[in-house]
């Protein structure tokens, strides 16, 4: 998602007197360098309090709309994203694929109880990001919030794509590294 589709399906009334663009800009600024929102407010020359409340506004919104943004493809789509996978190998053997899963850490300040258990193989303290995407990178789910220690089959094996068998359908497979089953 571009920061114009964002800002785009953040589509509300504003009565504070930033625009949307200003909102999005400060929100992905807070979000991409982990900033308090004393550094965003001297970054953007906006009072604290404001940053406090775009950065929840924002998320709030972006809560709203993301079963719309993110989702599984439809029964329609599955062949497209499995011959979309195909073309990207070469090999029509990867027809089968749906989708191809990672992780990621996102860097967090630890908490003060068990710090230790965010603390990653990376050597700094993170949350898991796990996601799927489809052939053209586009995030069809997401699952977050594990600590950075915890291995990545495991926070499969605990999300809810694995736990409930909500994807992939029969017959179709989810591509990854060697850290997944």
């Amino acid at each position: 998602m571009t920061d114009r589709s964002l800002i785009a399906a953040l589509r509300q009334e504003y009565y504070h007197g930033w625009g949307r663009d200003i909102e999005v800009l400060v929100f992905l600024y807070w979000l991409a360098h982990a900033a308090s929102y004393r550094v965003v407010s001297q970054a953007f020359d906006i009072p604290r309090s404001s940053v406090h409340d775009i950065v929840h506004r924002v998320t709030k919104a972006i809560l709203g709309i993301l079963k719309k943004v993110i989702c599984f493809p439809n029964s329609d789509d599955l062949e497209a994203v499995g011959a979309g996978f195909a073309q990207l190998a070469g090999s029509p053997a990867f027809s089968r694929a749906v989708g191809a899963i990672d992780g990621c850490h996102i860097r967090i300040k630890p908490p003060a109880n068990n710090s230790h258990c965010y603390y990653n193989r990376k050597l700094f303290h993170s949350i898991q990001l796990q996601a799927i995407t489809d052939h053209q990178g586009k995030f069809i789910d997401i699952f977050v919030g594990y600590p950075g220690s915890v291995h990545d089959a495991r926070v499969l094996k605990n999300s809810p794509v694995y736990t409930a068998s909500m994807y992939p359908p029969p017959g179709k497979c989810i591509l990854g590294d060697g850290g997944y089953p």
